[in-house]
């Protein structure tokens, strides 16, 4: 598995967020809140779905599945003229990201993710950088499908 290795520009983007951790993973709930709302954005700038993590600088220092994060449901859009209530705002900052394709059911994601940190990362020439980890579903996404793919965003920034 190699990823792509991409520069994004600034992405805007209006959704939910909700406060977890591994063990206590709350993301169907945070989905369940967000999919019947989402036909009331307004200046969509793509359909994809976007399931953003913000992580604390420490957060890969030592794996503790009890550390909090915050993760989003969210939509991109052009500008933030409009915000339904019960909704907020996130930009993810322009930026070097590592892009993996995940293909498979959602809960095989922890074996991608094992790969991305425990094998891909330790030999890249880039280390992690400290903006907003994501996944983009588009249209090859199928929700709990064996033939499902979305790609996971990883920041990074050269070594050194």
């Amino acid at each position: 598995m190699h990823p792509t290795i991409q520069t994004i520009p600034e992405k805007r983007l209006v959704g939910q967020r909700i406060k977890m951790n591994l063990l206590a993973d709350k993301t169907f709930d945070l989905w369940s809140n967000f999919m019947p709302r989402r036909n009331e954005l307004q200046n969509v700038a793509s359909p994809e779905l976007y399931s953003i993590q913000l992580l604390s600088p420490t957060y890969f220092d030592s794996f503790n599945p009890k550390a909090d994060f915050e993760k989003w449901a969210a939509i991109e859009v052009n500008n933030y003229s409009f915000v339904p209530q019960g909704m907020e705002t996130i930009t993810i900052p322009k930026g070097l990201y590592a892009v993996f394709v995940h293909k498979g059911h959602a809960n095989d994601s922890p074996k991608t993710y094992q790969y991305i940190f425990g094998t891909w990362l330790p030999k890249a020439d880039y280390v992690l950088d400290n903006r907003p980890h994501f996944a983009v579903m588009g249209e090859k996404y199928k929700n709990d499908d064996r033939n499902s793919e979305e790609e996971l965003w990883v920041p990074i920034k050269p070594k050194g």
